[in-house]
């Protein structure tokens, strides 16, 4: 009798410690369950909100397909973690016909055609936005999601628009600097934007004429500079002069 107590306990302890563990991996599930469908929902956000960004600059088709792809793949990922859920259906649907409407091979917008904002929040948000696009496009073709050849394409078109931003944003605050007289402050952003320009390794229309421009901004900077120099030399000269004649000058006779 006293046996079987025993074998009882035992067996009770044994079937505790089984449901225990079958509780602790259920729980062990349902944690990387859950940490899996918040790292998707983050990368449909991002994309989405990167999608939102792409609005306001002259993005291509290809681009634009890449990103909806990128939704589209993560929110497939989000179902098989959680197949039960009716609205990631119901996403996956409309993202399909998203992806399905667009048509790449319509040409591309031209680049020059969006405007650089005045607002310097609104210039980094737009610079922001421009990199956050060619992260997402590097991730996916990292992944072999994308032809090499758009990948290449996408990537130096997106690196132009970045210099556009950069340089012309520059630029102005450079005039503004120039057209206040702050003639110093001039000289560095425009030295600035010439780094920027003289750090593109394949020259193109607009990189030669800002270039050009930008020097020839420099030069009559620094050519105001030189006169600015010589007229204090000259002044100075003239003060010294004076203060010269005054000491040496014949005494007066009372």
């Amino acid at each position: 009798m006293f046996a079987i107590i025993i074998g009882l306990i035992v067996a009770l302890i044994i079937v505790a410690v089984v449901i225990n563990a079958i509780q602790q991996h259920k729980e062990q599930v349902e944690a990387e369950r859950r940490a899996q469908s918040q790292k998707l929902k983050l990368v449909i956000d991002e994309t989405e909100d990167a999608l939102a960004a792409a609005a306001y600059i002259p993005v291509s088709n290809k681009l634009l397909k890449v990103l909806h792809n990128r939704v589209l793949n993560a929110l497939k990922s989000m179902q098989d973690v959680n197949p039960k859920a009716m609205d990631i259906k119901n996403r996956i649907k409309d993202a399909e016909e998203r992806v399905s409407s667009i048509n790449e091979d319509e040409p591309p917008p031209a680049e020059t055609n969006f405007t650089i904002p005045e607002n310097d929040k609104q210039v980094i948000t737009l610079i922001q936005g421009i990199k956050k696009i060619r992260t997402m496009l590097r991730a996916e073709n990292s992944k072999g999601k994308v032809d090499p050849h758009v990948f290449s394409e996408e990537d130096k078109r997106l690196d132009r628009m970045q210099l556009r931003v950069n340089v012309d944003t520059l630029l102005r605050r450079g005039k503004a600097a120039l057209s206040g007289n702050m003639l110093g402050s001039a000289r560095q952003y425009f030295e600035k934007a010439l780094v920027a320009l003289n750090a593109q390794a394949v020259a193109n229309e607009y990189t030669q004429a800002r270039h050009q421009e930008i020097t020839d901004l420099l030069e009559d900077i620094n050519s105001s500079l030189r006169d600015a120099n010589a007229a204090d030399r000259a002044r100075q000269r003239e003060e010294n002069k004076d203060e010269l004649d005054e000491l040496f000058a014949p005494k007066k006779k009372w």
